[in-house]
């Protein structure tokens, strides 16, 4: 059996060879199963490196690849199906849950970018309890709150007096 070093955690013949293996990646739920790998793997922290002289490494990314975006995608098509069942516009949404641009909310629906979480979790509790949504327009009446202070610009030089 090869073994050799690994870089990772230094284990001196950690790191034993394997040709043949089958790997299962899973994100958000989906998998993909990528066979044929080969590559070093160490018995003691469980670093991994495919061999250079495959296409491993290039299948095993693209496989990753491949179930990050159809996860976003995923993610986009819920948050586009949930806006719709409130009847709220890509705008109205911005303006009410998110504060953030128009166009990122396009990019969140496209799949393009992840929301972040707590815009995620808020489509998802208006999804379950859509009655909420007349409450949550209430609230954010002024909620927003980027122009309610002022800036005071001082002298760096000024001098008070007392009388």
């Amino acid at each position: 059996m090869k073994t050799r070093q690994c870089f990772s955690c230094g284990a001196h013949e950690g790191m034993r060879h394997f040709e043949g293996r089958g790997e299962t990646i899973s994100v958000k739920g989906m998998e993909r199963r990528v066979d044929d790998l080969s590559g070093w793997e160490c018995q003691q922290c469980g670093e991994v490196e495919w061999d250079d002289d495959t296409d491993s490494a290039e299948r095993y990314a693209e496989a990753s690849d491949a179930l990050i975006i159809a996860a976003r995608q995923m993610i986009g098509a819920e948050m586009k199906r949930i806006r719709r069942k409130l009847h709220l516009t890509q705008k109205e949404t911005v303006q009410l849950l998110s504060g953030g641009g128009h166009n990122a909310f396009s990019r969140y629906e496209r799949g393009e970018i992840l929301p972040p979480k707590a815009l995620m979790l808020l489509m998802r509790l208006l999804d379950r309890y859509p009655h909420l949504l007349a409450d949550a327009k209430a609230l954010g009446e002024g909620a927003d709150l980027r122009g309610a202070f002022k800036h005071t610009e001082h002298k760096e030089h000024e001098t008070l007096t007392v009388s």
